[in-house]
């Protein structure tokens, strides 16, 4: 077999907390892992930059209060709009999940008070302090943690440099016609670009765990990385997987406003938990005004009041007064504290100025508790599943214990199901051809790629943004039916390359987006229909 062309038992796609926490829990279990990412290094993903922390336990309320209690909040934050079933999921196994593979086993140095006990913080919708921290570096800390794990296990294999390009099909790619008359379609592994070689390779896997991340890049505003294109929403449309909530997506309320990219640095919404409060371009502090939680309402409220405040005072931007923070900044927040000095911005002289930014997709591959999938030998896990855990607007700080609690569950579904099921048929993985190049026209010019996503991002972010309109929705699902027929031409006629294939994933991902957006006329959550 060529190193063009390989079969692995398991192929998780992502390396991410969800990724790493999933591949980890599949080789203990003595199963061989090949681990792809797209990155340099397994931290070139948004796990890494996720600032607040993690959902832990309050205290001293006992466990079983807790769950309850952190329950109804994520219900809240989520307008109901959530499956109780992995709300009861993520509250029951969350707090051992993080024992399990963060405390004892990634030894991740969270933040602890003088008696020696964690040290928790609040945020957002929290009724209680129950987030676990590393000051504001939580991400990069517990990706240290893991890659530390991951990157000494016997039975994990890592690939860097590999962009996917395509999930393989029993039913789409099989060159024996018989394949395509089965009605269970299953889920073979991918196509994925070595972009080392500039080749693409063929992974065949009997199990395939999509850890992919966000969606972010494509709007014109973002927190997220550079890969954050919808990647595996978008193979998995193709493929046919069902797909759920596409329309949400969550807008941080405050990312560094600064003219630099559109990647923004994320301002922590623990600041406002420890004190911080967002002012318009006159000093008042008008979140009161909106909701009665203040500067403390979810996600979702405080974005939409901020817009609302910016369009009708004409402000580029608005606020963060962080002098009501009791705790040392440079200490408590070195991140936030770094990166506005880098932008010439003192933070214990002069507030922060912030816009809200897209963040989160609350959307995605719908899955099962077990990140199972609607398509056979397809599991998803992380941002790119829809577990329905975060209904129409995530809670704060959920997201990472949403990625280790799945992760984990996936591969301990993994761990039990693989002994009792046989890998793929012979026959069927040597009627599985290598990727074929359809064209050869040079038309990969930077120029063209760039505008592609100039026009992809301005439209989503004033058509499908934080606001919406039937108007706006209709005219964003008009201009991105066009771009995406376009861009599909375009692709089929030039030979690949990340640039390419980055433009494909975002330009369906978007599309899609806008049609779920288009079809729900129910204004709730970060779906807001100001019509």
């Amino acid at each position: 077999m060529t190193r063009s062309r390989r079969h692995v038992p398991v192929l998780v796609i992502g390396s991410g907390l969800a990724g790493c926490a999933a591949a980890l829990t599949i080789a203990d279990s003595g199963c061989e892992v090949l681990l792809i990412n797209a990155g340099d290094r397994l931290s070139d993903g948004n796990s890494h930059l996720a600032q607040g922390g993690i959902i832990y336990r309050a205290e001293p309320a006992p466990g079983k209060n807790d769950q309850r209690a952190l329950a109804a909040d994520i219900l809240v934050a989520g307008h109901k709009w959530n499956s109780t079933k992995a709300v009861r999921h993520l509250c029951r196994q969350g707090a051992h999940c993080v024992d399990e593979m963060l405390v004892r086993r990634a030894r991740v140095p969270f933040d602890r008070n003088s008696d020696g006990s964690f040290h928790l913080t609040r945020e957002g919708g929290h009724c209680a302090p129950r987030i676990l921290h590393c000051a504001d570096y939580s991400g990069r800390a517990i990706m240290e943690g893991l890659e530390a794990l991951v990157t000494v296990h016997p039975r994990i294999t890592l690939l860097h440099g590999r962009a996917a390009i395509d999930l393989l099909t029993s039913r789409h790619h099989a060159k024996n016609s018989q394949h395509r008359y089965d009605v269970n379609n299953r889920c073979l592994g991918a196509y994925v670009l070595n972009m080392q070689t500039g080749e693409p390779e063929t992974i065949l896997a009997d199990w395939t765990v999509l850890a992919t991340g966000g969606v972010g890049q494509i709007f014109l505003h973002s927190t997220n990385t550079r890969g954050c294109v919808g990647t595996g929403v978008a193979m998995a449309f193709r493929a046919g997987v069902d797909l759920s909530n596409l329309e949400f997506m969550q807008f941080h309320p405050t990312a560094l406003y600064e003219e630099r990219s559109n990647r923004r640095s994320l301002i922590t919404e623990a600041m406002r938990g420890e004190g911080a409060r967002l002012l318009d371009h006159t000093g008042h502090a008008f979140m009161r005004d909106y909701d009665p939680r203040g500067d403390l309402a979810p996600r979702d409220v405080v974005s939409q009041a901020m817009m609302d405040k910016m369009l009708h005072s004409d402000a580029p931007c608005l606020f963060l007064d962080v002098s009501g923070v009791t705790q040392d900044l440079p200490t408590r927040f070195p991140t936030v504290y770094e990166k506005c000095r880098e932008a010439g911005i003192d933070i214990l002289r002069e507030p922060i100025p912030v816009v809200p930014a897209a963040h989160y997709f609350c959307g995605g591959i719908l899955t099962d508790t077990r990140g199972r999938t609607s398509l056979r030998g397809l599991y998803a896990v992380g941002e790119c599943a829809c577990t329905g855990l975060h209904g129409a607007n995530r809670l704060a700080s959920t997201s990472l214990l949403e990625a280790l609690v799945w992760g984990m569950s996936c591969g301990k579904d993994l761990a039990r199901r693989i002994p009792l099921e046989s890998g793929l048929p012979a026959a069927l993985v040597a009627a599985i051809p290598d990727w074929q190049h359809e064209g050869d026209e040079r038309h990969d010019d930077p120029a063209l790629v760039a505008q592609d996503w100039a026009n992809i991002r301005n439209t989503m972010w004033n058509y499908v943004g934080i606001a919406r309109t039937h108007a706006r929705l209709r005219r964003a699902f008009e201009d991105m039916r066009n771009l995406v027929r376009h861009i599909h031409d375009f692709y089929k006629r030039t030979p690949i390359s990340r640039r390419l294939v980055d433009l494909f994933h975002g330009s369906q991902t978007a599309y899609i987006i806008t049609q779920a957006a288009l079809r729900n006329r129910t204004s709730i959550g970060c779906h807001r229909r100001v019509d």
